[in-house]
């Protein structure tokens, strides 16, 4: 069943149907060997493991001269463990020969460096540790390496010293597997202006930012770092991944998180894109047959491609996530355009059966993937499509009640400066007289009594009577003791400002519920009476 088979780890393929020769000759150096090392653990017990070690050992027996890694050597020939003949045995000899030549090359290497920094030539100190650097590169002693790399940073005079610096770091730091390295030095090369000029060195760089997003399972982001390496990259990063490896990585981290349209632009619209997967038929195929809604051909090539994907030094931890996320892309696209679908039709479209296409949607209903129910009595899938009228009219009326509360709080502050209403301080206590002037008839009274009674009877008793006066005021109350009502001006600079702001909250109202007239308050308790206090 289907989902018992997403559980499955893929298997190692065959010796019949894994083109070992073919596959390696994409890449050089470390890499090429710790591929091969890497396919041999995962073949235990098969041909395919003792292929995978009889071509390392041929290759580290020809280059052992020149590299002088001589752990890497003995460590490939104990794990053939004479299975190959004598043949393929250790060479103590060509060890010793090999170690007492890096002892020397050493020597010469630091001997040189030293009177480099003796003579203060920055340009010969750069040199020497990127030479040093290079001679425990070769010899697999990478932390010595990346040490020597990095000192080359303090040394550097140009922006292409950088790049050359910030390549070596990031060449080693894939290769230990320190990935925060790698992006942390990819994002210090960017950085450099001369990055632009040249196309190959952008490309490697857009290469190890995607391989170092594919560590962190940030697949869409990786998606888009290998779908924007240029072509120009071709054989010049073997040393870390071959072109094929893009059009693999890009490929199906794009499936499995790009929607339909960027899939279209970004990937099989993209003329340079399309010259890395045409170096990867089956990458190509499987691309056009998910674009093209051939769901069955498309997992067919998918699952024929698994078993390779297991014996890949960056992708074998990620194939079966990837798998899955693309498994269940399809499945959301498939039943996207329908009201209700037949699980039958939809278990023939995919290879499957129906019990199993059943439990596959019920786990993508319950993560809110798939938005619908399932009806295992008819075996029918029915759509729950979103009411679009009632959420726009929902949203409609949001919005205008958004409007209204904005409109009102502009015209409460046209109001505040039409009156020239601006708080000020110190009017704590004005004279009685100047209380009711210009703010309505029946307001002016208790404005006058409460301001009168603080200068006569002193701060704390006349406080108290302004609140009084206030109150009575609120109430309607004093008319009679009102001066002319006028328009309903401000209130007099004298005022209490409690009186102050109870006189303007009641000339707000008044204007905004469209009394007319002008005055807040009358004798009697009315809006709009103009001369009422008269």
């Amino acid at each position: 069943m289907a989902a018992m088979e997403e559980d499955r780890r893929p298997a190692a393929p065959s010796d019949d149907n894994f083109d070992l020769e073919a596959y390696i000759s994409g890449y050089t150096s470390h890499t090429k060997i710790d591929r091969l090392v890497f396919i041999a653990d995962k073949s235990t017990g098969q041909p395919l493991e003792l292929e995978a070690l009889k071509i390392a050992a041929d290759e580290l027996k020809q280059t052992l001269r020149e590299t002088f890694n001589t752990a890497r050597y003995e460590d490939v020939m104990a794990r053939i463990n004479g299975r190959l003949g004598p043949g393929h045995a250790l060479d103590p000899a060509l060890r010793d020969a090999a170690e007492q030549a890096a002892a020397s090359r050493r020597e010469r290497l630091e001997s040189e460096l030293h009177g480099s920094k003796s003579n203060l030539i920055k340009e010969s100190i750069r040199l020497g540790h990127n030479d040093l650097g290079d001679f425990y590169y070769n010899r697999g002693a990478l932390q010595d390496a990346f040490k020597c790399y990095v000192r080359t940073r303090d040394y550097c005079t140009t922006p292409r010293h950088i790049l050359a610096m910030c390549l070596n770091v990031i060449r080693c730091a894939v290769e230990m597997g320190n990935f925060l390295h790698v992006a942390n030095y990819v994002a210090k090369a960017e950085s450099t202006p001369e990055v632009t000029s040249d196309p190959s060195t952008s490309a490697k760089l857009k290469a190890a930012s995607g391989l170092a997003l594919l560590d962190q399972r940030k697949y869409r982001q990786a998606a888009r770092a290998f779908v924007e390496v240029s072509p120009e990259l071709g054989h010049t990063y073997s040393e870390v991944l071959a072109p094929s490896d893009v059009a693999l990585y890009g490929g199906l981290c794009a499936l499995a998180t790009f929607e339909r349209s960027e899939l279209q632009s970004k990937v099989i619209g993209s003329a340079g894109f399309r010259e890395f997967l045409e170096l990867h038929p089956q990458v190509r195929d499987l691309i056009s047959d998910f674009h093209s809604s051939r769901y069955a051909s498309c997992l067919a090539h998918l699952a024929a491609l698994r078993p390779a994907l297991a014996l890949d030094i960056h992708l074998h931890d990620h194939a079966q996530a990837l798998y899955a996320m693309i498994r269940h892309r399809a499945l959301v696209q498939y039943t996207a355009p329908y009201s209700s679908v037949s699980l039958a039709a939809m278990a023939q479209a995919f290879g499957t059966d129906t019990g199993a296409i059943e439990k596959e949607l019920a786990a993508l209903i319950m993560d809110g993937q798939v938005h619908a129910r399932i009806d295992s009595q008819a075996k029918v899938l029915y759509a729950r499509h979103a009411d679009v009228r009632s959420a726009t009219f929902k949203e409609v009326l949001e919005v205008g009640e958004a409007y209204a509360r904005e409109v009102r709080a502009l015209l409460l502050r046209a109001s505040l400066l039409q009156n020239d209403v601006v708080q000020r301080g110190g009017g704590g206590r004005g004279k009685g007289g100047g209380g009711g002037g210009g703010g309505g008839g029946g307001g002016g009274g208790g404005f006058g009594g409460g301001g009168g009674g603080g200068e006569e009877r002193g701060p704390r008793r006349g406080g108290r009577d302004r609140d009084r006066g206030v109150a009575r005021e609120a109430r309607g109350g004093g008319g009679e003791r009102g001066g002319a009502g006028g328009a309903g001006g401000p209130p007099a600079p004298g005022a209490g400002s409690m009186g102050a702001l109870a006189q303007l909250g009641a000339h707000v109202l008044a204007e905004l519920t469209g009394s007319g007239g002008g005055g807040v308050e009358d004798g009697a308790g009315t809006n709009g009476s103009s001369g009422a206090g008269e």
